[in-house]
């Protein structure tokens, strides 16, 4: 039976392997390259900061990331400690640059705090929207991390430029945010208002909404090990 153990008897696989993984990082950053070739003036900016948080990993290939233990800072608060075991839990499951992930995650807590909106929540919600990604766009035109279609938010997005500020990941969210705590003031209930903020009210068995608890969970569940570990 072929395994793991196949490859390093197979000469020059360790090589073919990193030449894949180099190829992977420049189709990535090929890929977002033509994002910002296609990009609005106003547009282009954002979308460079994005590529160069996205491709700032150590080893210089986009997505791989290696976190190392947290440790806590002297004068860090308990927030400050599990933002960052959010940051490496986030980093290593989707391969995203740990310093852009830092960001998100910032971004989603003073967001959360403000709107009184759970930030793990929040973070589901990227996850499972844009997997992380602050430039992604769907065909249906939603843009970045929390996939927000502008046309139905002009209003929210007057104040920060209009829908181009939407490749900024701190208004993404802002903007993400409230209209997820609009939905759960409105209905009362989070599966409901989940179910609305992905334009899916009528989907059977609300399997959006399964899907972002589902993450949330998983967050919840590291802290809550990282937790018993650090006490």
């Amino acid at each position: 039976m072929e395994g793991p153990n196949m490859v390093a008897r197979i000469p020059g696989a360790a090589a073919a392997a990193r030449m894949l993984s180099l190829a992977r990082g420049l189709l990535t950053m090929l890929g977002l390259a033509v994002v910002c070739a296609v990009a609005l003036p106003d547009e282009r900016e954002l979308v460079m900061r994005q590529v160069a948080l996205l491709t700032a990993s150590g080893d210089g290939a986009a997505g791989n990331v290696t976190a190392g233990p947290i440790q806590e800072r002297e004068g860090s608060s308990a927030r400050e400690v599990e933002q960052r075991a959010v940051t490496e839990f986030i980093a290593k499951r989707y391969r995203v640059a740990q310093d852009a992930v830092g960001t998100f995650v910032s971004a989603a807590y003073r967001a959360g705090t403000e709107r009184k909106v759970d930030p793990l929540l929040v973070l589901a919600v990227v996850a499972v929207e844009s997997k992380f990604n602050p430039v992604a766009e769907s065909v249906l035109g939603a843009k970045g991390l929390m996939q927000i279609i502008p046309k139905f938010h002009l209003e929210k997005l007057l104040e920060h430029g209009g829908e181009g500020a939407l490749l900024d990941p701190e208004v993404n969210i802002q903007v993400g945010t409230l209209i997820l705590h609009e939905y759960l003031r409105r209905f009362g209930e989070t599966e409901t208002a989940l179910q609305m903020y992905a334009g899916a009210f009528d989907e059977p068995n609300s399997q959006y909404a399964f899907k972002v608890l589902a993450e949330r969970a998983r967050l919840e569940q590291m802290l809550k090990q990282f937790r018993r570990t650090a006490a």
